[in-house]
């Protein structure tokens, strides 16, 4: 790399994990308000093999004229700040870009991003572990911000795909808001569920006061009581709301404080770090293609 350009992962034109490429593109100065990081670490997650396959491009929520940046999350170490920026040089990092239709991503050698996105990484906490945490744990954090408390003691709820990522995030998280946790998830992903504290299931059956359907189930809806709550991942794709249901779909959103919980917690392992292997960036397709193959427990991270 040298000191004007550095290396990023995009797609021009999505077709699954051989359309992604690695370029160069300029080095860009932080501005006000904004530093400059090197990324020690990017996680893969489902959304970023829905943009390097096109699904939401065809959506109509990616509108690239050139090239789509991949990554959502990333951890590293500040190089660089703008006017009004308390983080020194040299703090360590961790952060989301969040939004689909940008030309830049965390599968990068180096981001430069708004100073108050960003949650210092606790002493102790690897930045590969690290990485892994802000855009699934801020999702199952605002996936409960719209269930809200539970409306009653012993209310139930249950979460589909209580095993990855956001589903195991949510699980473990929602009995601070009064829930009574069942995930759904294989039967050879009883040990994990349970370990989060929640209750296990490999049934679909309805009844349930809210349904947080992290693994986008087609029949998401019919596992809700009459009255019940909803909330889904994929924006765009909601249900309509029938028998008194409300519906919500997440869209994950960047907040510091919040993440900044996470990574406390995550660091003291009340919350698990999930690391499935830590890769280069060179091996981005095939991290992808792995990932697209199902059933791997934790993530795949980039080390740019």
């Amino acid at each position: 790399m040298s000191t004007s350009t550095f290396r990023t992962a995009v797609v021009r034109n999505p077709n699954g994990p051989d359309s992604i490429e690695i370029i160069d593109v300029p080095v860009t100065e932080p501005g006000p308000g904004e530093v400059r990081v090197r990324v020690a670490a990017a996680a893969v997650n489902p959304v970023d093999l829905g943009v390097a396959g096109g699904f939401f491009h065809q959506m109509g929520l990616i509108d690239q004229p050139h090239h789509t940046g991949l990554g959502w999350d990333f951890a590293g170490t500040v190089i660089a700040v703008g006017d009004g920026v308390d983080l020194a040089v040299g703090t360590r990092v961790a952060g989301m870009v969040g939004g689909f239709d940008r030309d830049f991503g965390t599968y990068a050698e180096q981001l430069v991003v708004p100073a108050t996105d960003l949650a210092v990484v606790p002493d102790g906490l690897d930045l590969v572990e690290a990485s892994t945490v802000p855009a699934n744990g801020l999702t199952a954090a605002q996936i409960l911000d719209l269930l809200g408390d539970a409306p009653a003691t012993g209310a139930r709820l249950l979460v589909t795909g209580a095993a990855g990522a956001v589903g195991g995030y949510v699980a473990a998280l929602a009995p601070d808001r009064g829930w009574r946790v069942t995930g759904l998830a294989r039967a050879t992903d009883e040990e994990f569920v349970r370990s989060t504290g929640a209750d296990f299931t490999t049934d679909t059956a309805p009844g349930w006061d809210a349904v947080a359907d992290t693994a986008v189930l087609p029949q998401a809806l019919d596992l809700v009581r009459d009255g019940g709550t909803l909330v889904g991942v994929r924006p765009g794709a909601a249900p309509e709301a029938e028998r008194g249901i409300t519906v919500h779909v997440v869209n994950v959103h960047a907040d510091a404080a919040r993440l900044s919980d996470l990574l406390a917690r995550t660091a003291s392992g009340e919350l698990a770090a999930r690391v499935h292997t830590a890769v280069p960036l060179d091996q981005v397709a095939d991290a992808h293609r792995a990932v697209a193959k199902g059933g791997v427990r934790g993530r795949y991270v980039l080390r740019p």
